[in-house]
């Protein structure tokens, strides 16, 4: 069976491509239970240190398929759990953003921890342009956007250079395409440097801790701060720093 994505495992890093370049990677039934099959894979698998998000083709995502026959029956996993196992996993995520993204597409980057754009990519929440609204990513995308850059994308449906979706917050880098995968592999080699369980942690903190009254947070962090202290990681880290060495999961 074609898959409508691919998943390729190498060093600790979980790839999965978006494979639908026929139709710019819209989000089909097909496609979405696809990607949440290889997503859950990545999550469970103990070999992956790091997922990262990418495409086939010239698009990285088109947003919802508009060509669909059918959503009756819709997806086994919708585009909010989708989302959600992006912002849950406790392992960090990158977006490889190899051309546009539109709609459903810019929640897909903006749920993960990281995202990379080519610099010729252009980003629009289109949806009011198809009388609809861009509804279940605002949820992911409103923690990133100020509300005056909020308004003008979701109210206008404006397309925007890759360079903009950097300064309004909803990505990390835009770069030319011929280093695109230089800057994406810097990234990832960054990411392994840190110990899984504090990875999972500093997701964690920064998800929770802006919504928390400042005695709550300081409670919680206090005992996050104290748990990781303890823990076999941070001896195996603490005792690494000291002899000036890598720690071990930085040299698998």
């Amino acid at each position: 069976m074609n898959e409508a994505t691919r998943y390729e495992l190498v060093g600790g890093v979980a790839t999965v491509t978006l494979d639908r370049p026929d139709s710019r990677n819209a989000l089909s039934v097909e496609l979405m239970d696809s990607l949440g099959e290889n997503l859950e894979r990545a999550v469970a698998d103990p070999q992956v240190r790091v997922i990262v998000l990418t495409n086939e083709g010239p698009a990285f995502c088109a947003g919802a398929d508009l060509k669909a026959a059918d959503w009756s029956l819709g997806p086994v996993h919708d585009l909010s759990s989708i989302l959600g196992l992006l912002l849950d996993s406790p392992k960090p995520t990158l977006a490889r953003v190899a051309g546009h993204a539109m709609g459903g597409g810019v929640g897909l980057a903006a749920a993960c921890d990281l995202s990379v754009a080519s610099d010729d990519s252009l980003f629009g929440f289109t949806e009011v342009r198809r009388g609809v609204a861009p509804a279940v990513i605002s949820v992911v995308c409103l923690s990133k956007l100020r509300r005056a850059d909020a308004s003008e994308l979701f109210l206008t449906g404006r397309r925007i250079s890759a360079s903009r979706a950097v300064e309004v917050g909803l990505l990390n880098a835009a770069v030319p395409p011929g280093e695109l995968d230089a800057r994406v592999a810097s990234l990832v080699a960054e990411l392994l440097a840190g110990g899984p369980n504090a990875l999972a942690a500093c997701k964690q903190l920064i998800s929770r801790v802006p919504s928390m009254s400042r005695s709550d947070a300081f409670a919680w962090t206090s005992q996050v701060s104290a748990s990781l202290f303890r823990s076999e990681e941070a001896a195996e880290g603490i005792s690494a720093f000291r002899d000036k060495i890598a720690p071990p999961w930085a040299r698998e």
